[in-house]
């Protein structure tokens, strides 16, 4: 038997398609509900591995259980369904670790590589979804990169070569003392947190942003 789920959904329709597909494919529905408060608790009881929750419900919302879920360390992973292309609603999504996040006219051809991703412990988001988030992301790093100056962006790129201090200091013609100065600012600027390394970690891991 595969991994243990709960379904939640108001339209009764929706909520019995999915959980007798799921259940054809040997997947372990433990429960399901019509509010958010049922499904709620039903989670609380069970602790399935996984939750598929319809992002409106009466009582509770999709976003409120996956918030509460967080608060209370609730381990079950939340994928949400959804009509709704909002924007707004996916960066929510992305701020409480939601697992999945699947449009319902795409539920039923979706759904599966969804739940085998998130049991890898890999997001998956709906196709039609996609370009939105990596948009959003990219704009939202880029206008982190505006805080910076020219040369300070000059060095962040030299250190995602993993060129030292007294190199970058030799390739720009100032001190060494200089540079670890642009460096200390850089790390300010961007609030990177960690140990020494800290910001060669962030420009490799945002080379395509520089």
């Amino acid at each position: 038997m595969k991994s243990s789920i709960v379904i939640a959904d108001d339209h009764p329709l929706m909520l019995k398609g999915m959980t007798n597909y799921l259940a054809s494919i040997n997947y372990n529905i433990v429960g399901s509900a019509t509010d958010g408060q049922a499904a709620y608790n039903l989670i609380v009881k069970l602790k399935p591995e996984i939750a598929i929750l319809d992002i409106r419900m009466p009582d509770r919302s999709g976003l409120e259980i996956a918030e509460d879920c967080k608060k209370n360390n609730i381990p079950t992973k939340i994928i949400l369904i959804t009509f709704d292309k909002r924007e707004d609603l996916y960066e929510k999504a992305k701020e409480l670790n939601i697992y999945g996040y699947i449009l319902k006219e795409f539920a039923v051809e979706e759904i599966e590589n969804c739940i085998e991703s998130v049991i890898q412990n890999t997001p998956y988001f709906s196709q039609d979804i996609k370009p939105n988030l990596e948009k959003s992301v990219k704009t939202e790093d880029s206008s982190v990169l505006d805080k910076l100056t020219k040369t300070e962006i000059k060095i962040i790129k030299l250190i995602a070569k993993n060129k030292t201090s007294p190199e970058i200091a030799d390739s720009l013609n100032v001190s060494f003392r200089t540079i670890d100065k642009h460096r200390s600012n850089i790390v300010n600027k961007l609030n990177i947190e960690g140990k020494h390394n800290a910001l060669f970690i962030w420009a490799s891991n945002n080379k395509d942003l520089l």
